[in-house]
């Protein structure tokens, strides 16, 4: 019992050492720099892996309470066509439909409320009231609307990542300076030349906020939402049914690929972002 402990400790113990030598490089090259940026945090997520697995072994705690990494790995490898399932019923269908419309929708509304005075002043406000609505309240009224199935959940994303993406975008609209805008006012620009010319640029890293911001908010939401009624399949319809049968592996199995796909699809539309924003000064490199 106590070497599983000890041998955590002194992985750790190496594992730290290692990371502080690596944090005071400075290489030179680009390809450098971005592998060093990468196994530093590699090998600090390794190492709370190990001290995790050494103090449930060395304390002999319940896998009821705390699950060992090792119980968890054995979970994810021996029931892929259960977790596909589900991660296509939640993530492939809810959260990245309930997305695209709920960004989209947010986004030409931001368009017509820049527009238009009377639902600058009259929707807006509304609309950070709404926003607040608390998804435990939400999601039950969805599902008796839309039904039991995925729909109803992607119901959530969208009234989950609408707000976000229309605060942030009325925001950035603002964002150019008045110096620009005449500028563009002495070329005789029409409104949708100057709102496609510079006022969507200097919005985009409003918009890219937001759409990074409901790239974990729409994860949360069609999880939350599946405890409320669904299928027999889903991530949130297996996490509350493996809890009752005392599943916990299963259900550490299902947090870790939510928490894998929310990271990858924020880091998707972070890359996109630096792809797209190259020129502002917070995605440039010293």
């Amino acid at each position: 019992m106590n070497w599983a402990l000890t041998g955590a400790l002194l992985f750790w113990a190496a594992a730290w050492a290692l990371n502080e030598w690596l944090a005071k490089l400075n290489p030179r090259s680009a390809p450098a720099k971005r592998a060093l940026g990468i196994l530093i945090p590699a090998i600090f997520g390794i190492t709370l892996l190990v001290v995790w697995e050494g103090l449930v072994r060395g304390f002999n705690i319940s896998p009821v309470l705390l699950t060992p990494p090792s119980a968890i790995w054995a979970r994810l490898v021996s029931s892929v066509p259960t977790l596909w399932a589900d991660f296509q019923q939640t993530f492939l269908k809810a959260v990245l439909i309930g997305y695209a419309i709920g960004c989209g929708a947010g986004f030409l509304t931001a368009i017509a409320i820049d527009r238009s005075p009377f639902l600058q002043r009259g929707l807006l406000p509304l609309g950070n009231f709404v926003s607040a609505l608390p998804i435990i309240g939400v999601a039950p009224i969805m599902v008796m609307w839309f039904g039991f199935d995925w729909p109803s959940k992607a119901a959530v994303v969208i009234i989950m990542t609408f707000f976000p993406m229309l605060v942030n975008t009325v925001q950035g609209l603002t964002a150019s300076s008045a110096i620009d805008r005449d500028l563009m006012r002495t070329y005789a620009s029409s409104y949708w030349q100057t709102l496609f010319k510079l006022r969507l640029p200097a919005a985009a890293p409003f918009i890219f906020n937001a759409l990074k911001i409901n790239s974990t908010l729409a994860l949360i939401g069609a999880i939350v939402a599946e405890f409320f009624g669904t299928p027999i399949v889903g991530m949130g319809f297996r996490i509350s049914t493996e809890v009752g049968r005392m599943n916990i592996d299963m259900v550490w199995a299902e947090i870790a690929i939510a928490a894998l796909a929310g990271s990858l699809f924020y880091g998707a539309v972070a890359l996109l972002e630096r792809a797209i924003t190259f020129w502002h000064p917070s995605m440039r490199s010293g």
